[in-house]
Parts: structure tokens; C-alpha cells; sequence
């Protein structure tokens, strides 16, 4: 995908591969200006324009309905998995005789990218930017339970009320359906003009031996998940990295403390509303902590307590001491930044999962929520306030931190464990679910409700018909009876 952020899980991957004497060929839009040993990189950067120019919807994405948060999203997957898969280099690799071990793919409404797999004839690793959802359970049969486990767009937790529990069923099987009849025919008919004579996806499209999610169980509720899907959030971490001085500087010198502020590599600060853009400064400008603030352009005006920058090194500068809160949009790498350093978050959520972000962490007590659209003055001065003067955010935040921390050993050794067993065990298929087998009518027992319900209706019917047989001769021998009688 063009999301540098997601181009940050790939990349942690490829490279960890490469140092541990892997020959890595790596599709991306952020090809390295200096090569890395065993690691080829096969450029993709001419996407990057055309998404820069989709990216400028995203602001008004939250205000659109479920199915049109689905149809935008899967229409964005479908614009780039088209133009990759019609890239020179890429047309060239899927035609050449290369061998391959392993394919490892990200899964983001691009499923015609099985195709590799498929060409290669190896096994493949899911790498899913995010949790389980109803968007990739069907890739490796795993359940989704309407009953406790929420929707990823919405808005309430696992503890749901009747009325909740009937829209997140709407939102499953909306979100189902969508995926079936929409999103897959979609990314089938892009694989069909892209690679002549290609198979069907949905024949292709199931073979994956193992699910990489870049999820953490301090981070949501638990759910179940199928014994080859893997949580390994928070792998993409490094150790921090000095600063630049004059932001080393910036940071060292909050005796009061810093406050981070960046809405993603998505998202552009420098792109709010006029209104909003003002309000937050008026606020930023009544504080007695620094605010260190990723704005993509000049901001005349500013307060003194505040530094803009570009780029915003985000990891190393929430790892330093004096940070005391981070606004985010609260994109899940951000999210997961946060909580291994500890920080409690002021989330302005604006589109898809963003907003489920931020509310579990509201439920979990290490955060505050102010929906982009309804940012204002008033309740962006009480949120931040609140966040940096009640220690029980802080508190909880570093709670979670280190649940993330207290793991039997490194995320980014499990992964690397499970994409190197899959190699071994070439595809692991002892751990493949047997669900895969079945229809997804058979999944949900449909075939043997509806034959259960027949037997019923027959029984019933033959009851009912016998029944009536009995009452009717019963009443017919009481008629004989006293007609005989008055004879």
C-alpha cells in the first residue's frame, strides 16, 4: 500500500529478513536510497502521487455512512492494487521463472495480490495492519462473534446493550456480505485484465498458512482467533534514535512538559478547517507546556510554546521523559507508539478504525476522545487539561505499557519464528483450520438449521395431520352415534 505507515510494517519485516541472511525481494512506494544486503527492492513510488491526491478525501470519510466508509475504502484498495499489479518491474516478476521460499503480503482490500502466491507455487504469511475483522476472518476461517466482539467501525465496546448487539450483527453481516459480493468480484476483475489467464480469486484466494496481526492484547479486548493467527503488534519498534538537537533541545528544556501532536502520514495537519486550526492554537497558546506539533507547512501566528516540524520523528520523541500527552489521529501505529512509552493519548478520530482506537482506550482509562468534527475550543482546552492534571491517566497508560512489555519474547522475534516455520514446515497445513473446507453456509450451520427445521415442520405436519384424523373420526362415530339414537 502507498500509507507510509504501512510501508513501516513491510519495510520491519523485509529488513529483519535481509540481516538474518534471507534473500528478500521487496515491492514498495519508499524504495531506500542506500541498498541493504540481501534485500531487492522493486519500486512502486509512482503510486504515491495518485494516493497523495485520494488521501485529500479522507477528512470527509468520517462523515460518511457504514457502507460508505466500505465502498470508499474497498474503491481505494482497488485503485491501488491495479496500478501496482500494471507496474513495468511487477508485470516482470510475475512472468519470470524466480523461485521463492515464502510470499509474504499485506492485506488491505488488495486480494488479487494472491496471485503471487499462486505464480510462486510456496506457501504465504497474511500481514493484517490491524486486528481480526470481519474484512480478513474468511482468509483463514476464523469466527467472528457478533455477540461480544465489536465491529472494527463501531463505536462501542464488548459490554453491549441489546439495541448494540443487533447493529454490530447489521454491521457483520453488511460487512460480509460486501466482502463477498463487492470487494472480491472487485479485485477479481483487476486480476483478470492485470495477469491474463490467471485463475479465478476465489480459488486462490484461501491458501494463506498464517496471519500476522499487527495488534496487541493491551491494546483491545480479547476475541478468539484461529491457533495460525499471531499477534505481534508493536514489532515495527525500534530502540530510540538521538534526536536532532534543536528538537533534543526543545524536549529537554519543558520543565512543565511537551505535548506531541501529528495526525499520521495519512492525515495533514496543515489541511484542518480554518475554525479548528484556530481554536487549537488559542489553546495551545494558554499552556504552560511545550507543544511539539507535526504541521506540513508555515504557521504564521504560532505561540512560542510552539515548534512545528515537517516530519515529526514520533517514536524517539515519545520515548523522551518529559512528554506528558500525544493528540493523535489514532492511527494503530501511533496508538501502539503511545502505549509502549506510556503516554496518555487526546484522540481526534477521523475515518474508519480510528475512532474504535481511541474509545477502547477510553474504555481502558489512558485516553480522551474529541470526534474531528466536533473539535472545539471549548472541549479540546477541557480534554487536553484534564489529560495532563489527573494522574490516572498516566497511571494506566504506564499500566498498559507494560503489558505490552512483559511478553515471553520480542515481537519481532515471533514473527520471525512463524514466517521461518512456515518455510520449514512448508506451509504449516497442520495448522490450517478444517473450516476452511466448508461453504460459509456450512460455517454457520445454515444447511443444518434449515434440514432441523424441515424435519420439524414435517413431524409438526404429520402430528397436526393425525391429529386431525383422530378429531375428525371422533366427531364423525359421535354424529353416527345420535342419529342412531333418534332412530
Amino acid at each position: 500500500m502507498g500509507a507510509h505507515s504501512h510501508f513501516i510494517l513491510g519495510f520491519r519485516l523485509a529488513k529483519e529478513l535481509a540481516d538474518r541472511g534471507h534473500e528478500v525481494t521487496f515491492i514498495n512506494a519508499y524504495p531506500q536510497k542506500v541498498p541493504i544486503n540481501n534485500l531487492r527492492e522493486i519500486s512502486v513510488a509512482e503510486i504515491r502521487k495518485d494516493l497523495d491526491e485520494k488521501k485529500k478525501e479522507l477528512y470527509e470519510m468520517g462523515t460518511m455512512s457504514y457502507i460508505g466508509q466500505l465502498s470508499w475504502v474497498s474503491d481505494f484498495g482497488y485503485f491501488y492494487t491495479e496500478k501496482v499489479l500494471k507496474i513495468k518491474e511487477v508485470q516482470e516478476l510475475l512472468h519470470s521463472d524466480e523461485k521463492f521460499d515464502l510470499v509474504l503480503i499485506e492485506n488491505f482490500m488488495n486480494e488479487a495480490m494472491a496471485i503471487f502466491q499462486h505464480k510462486f507455487k510456496c506457501p504465504s504469511v497474511i500481514m493484517a495492519p490491524g486486528p481480526t475483522t470481519v474484512f480478513n476472518n474468511h482468509l483463514l476461517a476464523n469466527p467472528f462473534e457478533s455477540a461480544y466482539v465489536p465491529n472494527l467501525l463501531a463505536d462501542f465496546g464488548s459490554d453491549m446493550s441489546l439495541w448494540e448487539r443487533i447493529l454490530n450483527v447489521y454491521y457483520d453481516v453488511v460487512g460480509q456480505l460486501f466482502v463477498h459480493f463487492v470487494m472480491i468480484p472487485n479485485q477479481n476483475a483487476i486480476l483478470q485484465r492485470s495477469v491474463p489467464g490467471a485463475p479465478d480469486l476465489q480459488d486462490i484466494l484461501y491458501n494463506a498458512s498464517f496471519m500476522l496481526l499487527t495488534s496487541h492484547i493491551s491494546l483491545r479486548e480479547p476475541s478468539p482467533l484461529q491457533p495460525n493467527i499471531k499477534e505481534i503488534g508493536g514489532y515495527h519498534l525500534l530502540p530510540p534514535k538521538p534526536l536532532s538537537k534543536d528538537i533534543q533541545d526543545f524536549l529537554d528544556s519543558a520543565k512543565d512538559g511537551v505535548i506531541i501532536f501529528s495526525m499520521g502520514s495519512n492525515l495533514r495537519s496543515a489541511d484542518f478547517p480554518k475554525e479548528k486550526k484556530e481554536a487549537v492554537l488559542k489553546v495551545f497558546s494558554r499552556l504552560k507546556q511545550k507543544v511539539l506539533w507535526k504541521f506540513e507547512e508555515d504557521l504564521p501566528g504560532k505561540p512560542s510554546n510552539v515548534k512545528i516540524l515537517s516530519w515529526l520523528p514520533q517514536q524517539d520523541a515519545l520515548a523522551h521523559p518529559n512528554v506528558v500527552a500525544f493528540i493523535t489521529h489514532v492511527g494503530l501505529l501511533g496508538k501502539i507508539e503511545a502505549v509502549y512509552h506510556g503516554v496518555p493519548m487526546l484522540g481526534l478520530p477521523v475515518y474508519w478504525d480510528q475512532e474504535k482506537n481511541i474509545n477502547d482506550a477510553v474504555r481502558q482509562g489512558f485516553a480522551l476522545s474529541i470526534p474531528f468534527p466536533q473539535l472545539d475550543e471549548k472541549n479540546f482546552e477541557w480534554a487536553l487539561k484534564e489529560l495532563i492534571n489527573n494522574p490516572k491517566y498516566r497511571e494506566t497508560a504506564k499500566l498498559r505499557s507494560r503489558i505490552m512489555h512483559d511478553q515471553p519474547m520480542k515481537q519481532l522475534d515471533e514473527a520471525m519464528f512463524w514466517i521461518e516455520y512456515t518455510i520449514r514446515h512448508k506451509g504449516a497445513p497442520h495448522f490450517k483450520s478444517p473450516a476452511l473446507k466448508l461453504q460459509w453456509h456450512q460455517r454457520v450451520l445454515l444447511d443444518v438449521f434449515l434440514v432441523t427445521g424441515i424435519v420439524v415442520v414435517v413431524i409438526l405436519s404429520v402430528v397436526y395431520h393425525i391429529l386431525k384424523f383422530v378429531f375428525t373420526s371422533s366427531r364423525s362415530d359421535k354424529k353416527v352415534g345420535k342419529k342412531k339414537k333418534r332412530e
